[in-house]
């Protein structure tokens, strides 16, 4: 039994969920709106100015996440995820010594640019080539409990660093945990798939050869002339905007409803540690069906929860809010990875990917800067919510509409289909 913890698949979802857990999201999409309040003080600068880092970091994302998944189809994914770790943890140690407006934005394209290595296009595609029986539940596990446990955790840290460091030596303190938590961890136990199958007695999980697999592999080019490929690129980014808005500026608006730091932080971690348990049972799900039609309660539920958050004064409902987005986010994060890999096979996930979550960086960059926007104009988020919300809708009528997936037969079906051996009883 002790034996399967340590085989190299299993290594793989250790050093991939930790991995993810110091990543850009963690590390700077989910904690950056504790910095918002201080950073714009210090500078004398209206809130909008500095979270124009979000779109910043949008832009960077986006331009560079098809290149890193062309890297990752031609040349591997560890090569480009160690380099790329030790260069976001040198951008976000610059952070420190920034001294004006032109220089924070250079600093946070840089941000950009190397943490979206450590993003959810590399190791997600390293999982799919890994496990496909099971292949929903481990996306869900990896993302959700690397994004999860990581967008809880670091803003517990952050709260304790900036009550002793300030904003600056917190952005080192955080450039410190990527590099003596996480880097180790990659370089020890993070491996590319192999090219060739696994025996299924050396692992319960094996992986399919390129020739034997669950369905048809498909290029870029011929991806984009599918209606699955637009129906996916517009609804999920969009949502995940929505959310991701909701998410950073969670602390902004209980800040200013009059709520203690605490229990606001305590709230945005309710919704960061929901996400996990909706990541990996929206993982779940999908893997027992070939429809994805069966997660969209799980998108509607996160309607319900911008609702509660535009309505509610009481610090339970606030807590009800954050777990039924969490809900959502988890959600939106597992099928992603997931219709990619069975829309469109493996061969070209790295490209593929990269310009799905390029869509997704744009939305998640743009959205919160709306957000800052709508807030400097009426002074309040009021509005904002209310777009989320319709934006939400929207996402959620086009994932109900998703076709089911074309699954082909993978290898154990093809085992079951050959017909049984003549055994000779004698000459």
């Amino acid at each position: 039994m002790w034996h399967k913890i340590f085989t190299r698949p299993h290594g793989v979802v250790l050093s991939s969920t930790i991995g993810i857990s110091v990543g850009i999201t963690s590390t700077i999409a989910t904690v950056f709106g504790m910095f918002l309040i201080p950073i714009s003080e210090e500078f004398g600068l209206p809130r909008s100015s500095i979270s124009a880092v979000y779109p910043i970091l949008a832009v960077t994302s986006a331009l560079i996440y098809p290149v890193i998944g062309r890297w990752a189809d031609q040349f591997g994914s560890r090569i480009v995820i160690l380099i790329g770790t030790i260069l976001f943890a040198a951008s976000i140690a610059t952070v420190s010594i920034v001294q004006g407006l032109v220089q924070f934005y250079l600093i946070f394209a840089m941000i950009g640019l190397t943490g979206s290595v450590l993003g959810p296009i590399l190791f997600t595609k390293v999982i799919a080539g890994w496990f496909n029986k099971n292949r929903g539940f481990y996306l869900g596990m990896v993302s959700g409990v690397g994004n999860g446990t990581g967008s809880t955790v670091m803003p517990l840290i952050v709260v304790i660093l900036l009550a002793s460091f300030g904003w600056r030596g917190t952005f080192q303190s955080i450039s410190l945990i990527i590099l003596l938590f996480g880097l180790p961890f990659l370089i020890f136990f993070f491996r590319d798939p192999p090219k060739t199958p696994i025996p299924v007695e050396e692992d319960d999980f094996h992986v399919l050869s390129d020739n034997i697999s669950d369905v048809k592999n498909v290029t870029f080019q011929d991806a984009r002339k599918t209606k699955e490929f637009w129906m996916v690129l517009i609804a999920i980014p969009l949502c995940a905007g929505c959310m991701m808005a909701a998410f950073t500026h969670i602390v902004p608006i209980l800040l200013d409803r009059g709520m203690p730091l605490g229990k606001a932080t305590t709230v945005l971690s309710t919704f960061a540690l929901v996400t996990i348990a909706g990541q990996i049972f929206a993982g779940s799900l999908l893997d027992r069906t070939n429809n994805p039609r069966i997660v969209t309660p799980l998108f509607a539920i996160a309607v319900i929860g911008v609702f509660l958050l535009y309505i509610s004064t009481s610090y339970t409902g606030l807590l009800l809010s954050a777990s039924l987005m969490g809900i959502g986010l988890g959600t939106e994060f597992g099928l992603l990875p997931y219709s990619i890999s069975r829309y469109f096979g493996l061969k070209s996930y790295g490209v593929i990917s990269g310009v799905m979550y390029s869509v997704v960086a744009i939305t998640t960059g743009f959205l919160p800067m709306l957000m800052d926007v709508v807030f400097d104009i009426f002074g309040s988020y009021d509005y904002a919510t209310i777009g989320l919300m319709v934006g939400l809708f929207i996402g959620t009528i086009i994932i109900a509409r998703l076709p089911p997936y074309h699954i082909e037969k993978t290898a154990e079906k093809v085992v079951k289909d050959q017909p049984e051996p003549v055994v000779s009883e004698g000459l």
